[in-house]
């Protein structure tokens, strides 16, 4: 197989390049060369924000089975790219996400429910919401239906993070002491592991599927509780996780997903929309997920590797909780290390 990557430097776009290679797949990169290279790709250089940016990709001449993208700004820029390969490549697989269902879907949504209005394929940058849905609309305007590929992600985990959450989580466990465990301990979490993402891709190509999928784990994959003990297991910490009730939590005016990765209060919204997706049609086409205490413990020994300091995507905001905060909700809040709060 011949696989071209847009970008494939970084968290998603390099797990495809990495689990592409395993398979012994031509892979080639095009980016902007900010990054390393992993080895064994052939690099294309090219800034697609700017003029001539495609340049190198239309003199190359070459063509490709598949293009993944993973592209999160400007929907033009996946619509220029697109057109200009249709003919030269199978098959479009564009990296989406869930977050373009129209809020909030319901709990247990699949593939066809609502998704958002407003958004165009040959957009400039708004918001990541439209700019993804925008992203989708340009992959199949130029692709069409029965040639591209929509992954509609939700939260993404792994080595190479560059967002901020499993990285945030490992580090502060590591620093030891109380820990603001958010519960209930056994809330459930829907998430992939960014190499079991990859290789659902992959096989995707392979299959030569098409439409729209939601990516992430079958609901409860792993609960609250698992990933934080997972945490402690793997880092070898004397942390003391300290599970505190969310309306203590929401009370202090701490701000779920952001100030405390990954967790959303149950119940809520934000829960259904995160960590309750439909995802037979992914299952059923293949998708396999890892243990939790593997994407961890690899993630920690990847973190551990390059120092201690994750990457941080600029376009995203920081998470994290200020340790301040954290102990005047401990002091005041009576949570009990081992209890379901």
């Amino acid at each position: 197989m011949r696989l071209l990557v847009l970008g494939g430097t970084e968290f998603a776009g390099r797990a495809v390049v990495e689990a592409a290679l395993g398979r012994g797949w031509d892979v080639t990169v095009l980016n902007r060369g900010r990054h390393a290279p992993v080895p064994g790709t052939r690099s294309l250089s090219g800034d697609r924000t700017a003029p001539g940016g495609l340049d190198a990709l239309a003199k190359s001449g070459d063509d490709w089975d598949a293009v993944v993208d993973t592209w999160s700004a400007a929907p033009r820029a996946v619509h220029e790219a697109a057109r200009l390969l249709r003919g030269r490549a199978g098959r479009y697989v564009y990296v989406s996400s869930c977050s373009v269902y129209t809020w909030a879907p319901p709990a247990g949504y699949a593939e066809d429910a609502p998704v958002v209005e407003g958004a165009e394929p040959d957009a400039e940058h708004s918001d990541y919401v439209r700019d993804k849905r925008g992203g989708e609309l340009a992959a199949v305007d130029a692709f069409g239906a029965d040639a591209s590929v929509l992954v509609r992600a939700g939260l993404i985990l792994g080595p190479y993070e560059n967002v901020g959450r499993l990285p945030w989580w490992l580090t502060r466990i590591a620093r030891g002491g109380p820990v603001l465990a958010p519960g209930p301990h056994d809330l459930p979490l829907q998430y992939v592991d960014v190499r079991d993402l990859a290789e659902w891709i992959l096989g995707a190509v392979e299959r030569e599927l098409s439409g729209p999928y939601n990516l992430i784990s079958p609901q409860g994959h792993a609960t609250m509780g698992e990933l934080l003990e997972a945490c402690v297991r793997t880092t070898g910490s004397a942390a003391e996780l300290r599970w505190t009730a969310p309306e203590i939590i929401l009370d202090a005016g701490i701000e779920p997903w952001t100030q405390l990765p990954v967790w959303v209060p149950p119940g809520s919204d934000m829960h259904d929309a995160l960590h309750t997706a439909d995802v037979s049609r992914a299952v059923a086409t293949g998708l396999s997920c890892r243990r939790v205490e593997e994407t961890v413990a690899d993630t920690w020994s990847w973190l551990r590797s390059i120092g201690g300091m994750a990457p941080q995507r600029p376009d995203r905001t920081r998470k994290g909780l200020d340790p301040e905060v954290e102990a005047k909700v401990l002091a005041g809040s009576g949570g009990v290390p081992g209890t379901t709060s």
